[in-house]
């Protein structure tokens, strides 16, 4: 509460300080819950929401108020109060009160708020203040009652220097100092590592989290983000990358202080896991100094407090803007420059029609301040920010005192649609901010629970269309599936279905068909690795099985085609690659399998085959083992020779002379193994059968490859004769 009432007996003032990750946040929580009634100031709403969610689980919604300038949860009979540091309702007597970051009370913009807390918001038993260690000296000038606390970091925090944006380790959060320039590392990252979650101040909280949520489940490996994450934020980073030292605070660039690099590095590293921090990028090299300060947390101690008068006064505009500007009271204080609302003040105080409607009318000046502490959420122009105060100042001093329900209806409707890019929806979720902070003023609106709930259900909905979009621009789901997948060594959901088609993580990643697997093609590099890696780990045990059973499976299981290929349960497995038909090679398909899984099912196609060629071309195994033998002697063995390099049939011009010279005997001895002179050919009848025609062939064709012999009965004269090799028959 602000001003205790006199001879109240003093709040215990307590000051938590440290680095980053001392668990300063998480000991406040704790001392609130250990009292009847409580309220912690936070500098972000999005930390807010995260330690309001928190509270609710463990004391349940009816005992926790959630109170931010766009945001208003309010249960009856809430005893705990989750709050912006802004936000505050400090009129309302609670045990205990909290305001986290207090170091902000040296920010320029937002400083005042944070020294007023500093100075004047207590619990009734105890007030904490967390922040920095560079604080100290400050809070003892300015309160000297007070009992500082230092805090240890949990865990180290050392400097890795620069990496490029492909070399990151994963579990890294990338911080950027614009949308621009965080859309752009996103999009880099998503191109070399599968994608990134995005996380920015102007994100709604449910955004936010949904996007934190994609990070801390693993399915990306980085986070690209703005200065937000150091105000608390709380996520499982191993390394942080500046990808700049530069940032513009609203009025200019400047460096970074190395007191805002620490608050940002800090973010690496959780409990007792140490973290590191780098540069990435175009960011030059940190210098030594700023080095050693982050690691060993120590920074220039925090001089003066940025501080404005909090008792106004009202008597005319004039009075009003002089008060705003009276100079700080004590040492240790400076005053703050002019802010938005001051400037709004004093633009509007200055306009005729403005002035005639204030008058005298203390109640229309007090409303007049009310509407200036508008925020500029939407980031526009001075001149449309000033309309839009102007036609809440004009419509709430009006006759009817609210605003016009057709007015704030007709926002909401221009605001209610869910196209567009994500900078469109940024924008519309900006707009959605300024109504929800026009319906959290509870005397603005005729029916102001209806609008909040109103544009509270809008912001979810472009909430969560801004999601996608994040996600379909900065996320390959298909990498970035793939990847988590294989990390997951055990939990791999991958499989193959009964038609081929293999999913690793629910993503189609090939098909096996047989022995072969034909993979998916990436979109980039990096696709194409996980898609290769997530298919071997896919594919590897259906291999390793088909591969075993392939080659203990009796021959009835293969077939051999004619052009060469071998089948296994319909399926080609092999291709007849060189040999002669009784002591044959083949191809195994595919590459994957273990070599000796695939050694094995080789083999046993080539015996298949030669089995099958035994079987099918009896009457040329017998014709060679006759020559093999020396059953057949003179020119009869060359033209059996000859015969049989053919395939059994032979055209007759090529042994013509060979053939007129045979003596009775010789021709005998011929036509004992099967072999039968015609007109045009000579030949082996019994490879007329169509099978054996189909076994032949597939030998065929590896004396000439183009050629594509008929599989059906030719006439019987003269025969299909086989192209002959080019080979030498032996001497008689």
């Amino acid at each position: 509460m602000a001003d205790r009432p006199s001879g109240a007996a003093p709040s215990r003032i307590v000051a938590v300080l440290g680095p980053t990750n001392t668990g300063k946040t998480h000991l406040a929580v704790e001392r609130m819950l250990g009292h009847g009634s409580g309220m912690i100031g936070l500098p972000l709403r999005l930390l807010a929401r995260e330690i309001y969610d928190r509270i609710v689980k463990a004391r349940g919604p009816r005992a926790v108020a959630l109170i931010t300038g766009e945001e208003k949860i309010a249960p009856p009979h809430a005893s705990y109060f989750v709050c912006t540091v802004e936000a505050m309702p400090l009129g309302r007597d609670v045990d205990f009160l909290a305001v986290d970051e207090i170091q902000l009370a040296a920010d320029p913009s937002r400083g005042h708020v944070f020294t007023h807390r500093l100075l004047h918001a207590r619990g009734q038993h105890e007030t904490m203040f967390m922040g920095a260690a560079s604080m100290a000296p400050l809070i003892r000038r300015l309160l000297p009652e007070a009992e500082i606390t230092s805090r240890e970091r949990f865990s180290n925090l050392t400097y890795a220097g620069p990496n490029k944006l492909t070399r990151l380790p994963p579990r890294s959060a990338v911080v950027a100092f614009s949308a621009e320039q965080v859309y752009a590392i996103a999009e880099l990252i998503r191109r070399q590592r599968g994608g990134a979650a995005v996380v920015m101040g102007t994100l709604s909280p449910r955004t936010r989290n949904a996007q934190v949520a994609l990070y801390q489940s693993g399915e990306v490996d980085f986070l690209v983000a703005t200065d937000a994450i150091g105000m608390g934020l709380n996520m499982d980073v191993g390394h942080v990358a500046f990808a700049g030292l530069q940032k513009f605070d609203g009025k200019r660039t400047r460096f970074l202080t190395p007191q805002e690099i620490g608050q940002i590095a800090g973010r690496a590293g959780r409990y007792r896991t140490d973290g590191a921090f780098g540069v990435t990028g175009e960011a030059p090299e940190m210098d030594e100094d700023v080095v050693a300060a982050v690691q060993d947390h120590r920074f220039e101690p925090i001089r003066s407090a940025e501080w404005r008068s909090h008792s106004l006064d009202f008597q005319s505009a004039k009075a009003l803007i002089r008060s705003l500007c009276a100079p700080p009271p004590r040492e240790g204080l400076k005053l703050a420059e002019e802010s938005l609302d001051e400037t709004t003040l004093r633009q509007l105080a200055a306009d005729p029609d403005v002035e005639a409607r204030l008058g005298r009318d203390r109640s229309r000046l007090f409303r007049l301040w009310e509407v200036c502490q508008t925020p500029d959420f939407r980031k526009t122009t001075l001149d449309e920010h000033l309309r839009l105060v102007r036609t809440l100042f004009e419509a709430l001093t009006g006759p009817d005192g609210r605003l016009p329900e057709d007015w704030i209806a007709g926002q909401v409707s221009a605001l209610d649609h869910v196209t567009g890019d994500i900078d469109t929806l940024a924008q519309r979720l900006a707009g959605v901010r300024t109504l929800a902070y026009v319906a959290a003023r509870p005397d603005w609106l005729r029916d102001p629970a209806h609008w909040q709930a109103t544009t509270r259900q809008l912001e979810d909905r472009l909430s969560d269309t801004l999601h996608e979009r994040l996600m379909q621009r900065f996320i390959d789901r298909r990498t970035s599936a793939l990847i988590r997948g294989l990390k997951l060594r055990d939990d791999i959901l991958a499989g193959v279905a009964a038609d081929g088609t293999v999913t690793v993580e629910g993503h189609l990643v090939g098909r096996l068909s047989g022995l072969a697997f034909e993979r998916e093609h990436g979109a980039t590099e990096l696709e194409d690795r996980a898609l290769r890696a997530a298919a071997e780990r896919a594919v590897g045990p259906e291999l390793a099985r088909r591969l075993g059973a392939l080659a203990a499976d009796p021959d009835g299981a293969f077939a051999l085609l004619a052009d060469g290929r071998v089948l296994w349960k319909g399926e080609a497995v092999g291709q007849v690659s060189g040999g002669r038909p009784f002591a044959p090679r083949v191809r195994l398909f595919g590459e994957l399998g273990q070599a000796h899984a695939r050694e094995r099912a080789q083999r046993r196609l080539e015996a298949f085959v030669a089995a099958e060629a035994s079987d099918q071309l009896a009457a040329l195994r017998r014709l060679e083992a006759a020559i093999a033998e020396g059953r057949i002697k003179g020119l009869a063995r060359g033209v059996a020779y000859r015969l049989a390099e053919a395939g059994g049939v032979l055209d007759r011009r090529l042994v013509a002379r060979e053939v007129a010279a045979l003596s009775l005997a010789e021709r005998r001895a011929l036509r004992s193994l099967g072999v039968k002179f015609g007109a045009h050919a000579v030949w082996l009848p019994a490879l007329e059968r169509r099978q054996a025609r189909q076994v032949a062939a597939a030998f065929a064709r590896l004396e000439a490859p183009g050629w594509r012999p008929s599989l059906e009965r030719p006439p019987p004269c003269p025969p299909a004769v086989r192209p002959a090799p080019a080979r030498s028959p032996p001497t008689a």
